[in-house]
C-alpha cells in the first residue's frame, strides 16, 4: 500500500473510488465503446482491423484489472503506465480514440504525484492535440489548442483538490492536537482541584481536632503540674474531651478515606453537627437558628460544616473568647452561616501565605464557599472580637 503523496493520502484504492472515480470508469468505457463505434464506420473491418481490436480489448482487460486492484485494497497505481502505454499505441494507429484521453488526464493526476502527474498529462495532452489535428485533416487548428486547455484545467482543478485535502489535513491534525492539550490541562486542573480539596478536608477535620486535643492535653499537664487536688477534676475533663476528640480525628480520618463523606451528616440534623463541631472545639458555643428551614443540598451541609470546625478551632487557639455564637439563617433560596467572638480579634487584611504553623484556614473556608457559588467576608479588628460570615445558594428540592 502506498503512503501519502503530496499530503493527500491515496492508499488502498481510495482515489478510484467514491463518485468521482466511477464517473472516471464511466466516462472511459463509454468513450472507448463510442471510438471503436466510429473506428468501424470510417475503417471497416480492413487494414489494421485485427491488431485494433486487439489492442483495444487489451486495452479493456487493463483498465478493468486496474480498477478490481484498487477496489480490493491493493497497490494500483502500477497499472497505470500499461494502460497508458496501450492507449497510446493505440491513438498512433487509430487516432479516433484520442477521446479517452480525458479519463486518462484524471487517472493520472490521481495515480501519481504531481511531479509526475502534470509531465504526463502534457504528453498525453500534445498526443491527443496531433491525433485530432490529423483525424480533422490537418485543417482545423482548433483541435491543437482543445485538449492542451483541457489538461491544463484538469491538472488546475485536481491541483486545487490536493490543495484543499492537505489543509484539511492540516486542520483535522490541529484541532486532534488542540484536543490533547485541552484533556491534558484538564487533567491537570482536576488533579489540582483534587489537591486543594484533600488539603482543605485535612485542614478542617485532622489537623483542627489534633490541635484542639493538644491544647487540652497541654492545660491537664500544666494542671498537675500544680500538685492541687481541687484541680484534679478539671485536668481529668480535659483529658477526656481530648480523648474523645482524637476519637472523633479517627473516625473524620476514615471518613477521608471513604470517599470523605461528611460525618454524622446524614444520623442527624444539620443543626446539631454544627453545634457538636462548635463545642468539640469551645465547650460554651452557642446555636441560633433564623428563619424556616429549608432542603440544603449535602455538598452545602458539608461545606457548613467544616467552616464551622475551623473557624471555632481558630477561635480557641488564637482568639482567647469568652463567647462563641453559630448562627444558621434560613433565607428563600439561600443558607447563612455566621460565626462571632468576643476575643482578641485581628487585621484580616494582611494574610500571609499558607506555612506549617498555619494560615490556610480562612483561604480553605473562602474556597469551599466561592466553589459553591457563595459569599465569604471577615470582619475583625484588634481587641474587638470576629465574625466570620458566609452565604451559600440552595437549589430547590435538594435533599438535606
Amino acid at each position: 500500500m502506498t503512503g501519502p503523496v503530496d499530503g493527500v493520502d491515496r492508499s488502498a484504492g481510495e482515489s478510484l473510488r467514491g463518485p468521482l472515480g466511477t464517473a472516471i470508469h464511466v466516462s472511459f468505457y463509454v468513450l472507448l465503446a463510442t471510438s471503436t463505434a466510429r473506428y468501424l464506420t470510417y475503417h471497416g473491418v480492413s487494414g489494421q482491423f485485427v491488431v485494433v481490436v486487439a489492442l483495444i480489448a487489451g486495452l479493456a482487460a487493463l483498465y478493468t484489472s486496474t480498477v478490481v486492484v484498487a477496489r480490493r485494497d491493493g497497490a494500483w497505481e502500477p497499472w497505470v503506465w500499461p494502460v497508458l502505454t496501450t492507449w497510446a499505441v493505440l491513438v498512433w494507429l487509430a487516432p479516433s480514440f484520442a477521446w479517452c484521453a480525458f479519463p486518462m488526464f484524471f487517472l493520472c493526476t490521481r495515480a501519481y504525484p504531481s511531479r509526475i502527474a502534470y509531465p504526463v498529462v502534457g504528453v498525453l495532452a500534445v498526443l491527443t492535440s496531433l491525433a485530432f489535428f490529423t483525424f480533422s485533416g490537418r485543417t482545423e487548428w482548433a483541435v491543437l489548442v482543445g485538449p492542451l486547455c483541457t489538461g491544463a484545467l484538469i491538472v488546475m482543478a485536481y491541483g486545487q483538490i490536493e490543495r484543499d485535502g492537505r489543509e484539511r489535513v492540516r486542520l483535522l491534525r490541529q484541532v486532534a492536537e488542540t484536543r490533547s492539550r485541552l484533556a491534558e490541562t484538564e487533567r491537570e486542573a482536576g488533579v489540582l482541584a483534587e489537591r486543594e480539596r484533600l488539603a482543605r478536608e485535612i485542614h478542617d477535620t485532622v489537623t483542627q481536632g489534633l490541635t484542639s486535643s493538644l491544647l487540652r492535653l497541654e492545660a491537664a499537664e500544666q494542671i498537675w503540674a500544680q500538685a492541687d487536688p481541687r484541680a484534679e477534676a478539671r485536668a481529668r475533663e480535659d483529658v477526656r474531651v481530648a480523648t474523645g476528640t482524637l476519637r472523633e480525628n479517627l473516625a473524620e480520618t476514615r471518613s477521608l478515606v471513604h470517599h470523605l463523606a461528611p460525618p454524622n451528616l446524614e444520623s442527624q440534623p444539620i443543626d446539631a453537627a454544627l453545634l457538636a463541631a462548635a463545642r468539640s472545639h469551645h465547650p460554651r458555643a452557642e446555636l441560633r437558628i433564623v428563619g424556616t428551614p429549608i432542603a440544603i443540598p449535602a455538598e452545602v451541609a458539608h461545606a457548613l460544616l467544616r467552616i464551622t470546625q475551623s473557624a471555632v478551632s481558630n477561635i480557641t487557639r488564637h482568639a482567647r473568647a469568652e463567647t462563641v455564637g453559630v448562627t444558621l439563617t434560613y433565607l428563600p433560596d439561600a443558607v447563612a452561616l455566621d460565626i462571632y467572638d468576643d476575643g482578641a480579634g485581628f487585621d484580616p487584611a494582611p494574610a500571609g501565605p499558607p506555612s506549617d504553623r498555619g494560615g490556610y484556614g480562612l483561604r480553605a473556608m473562602r474556597s469551599r464557599v466561592e466553589q459553591l457559588g457563595g459569599t465569604f467576608t471577615v470582619e475583625s479588628a484588634p481587641g474587638e472580637g470576629t465574625v466570620v460570615a458566609a452565604q451559600i445558594p440552595c437549589a430547590r428540592g435538594a435533599s438535606t
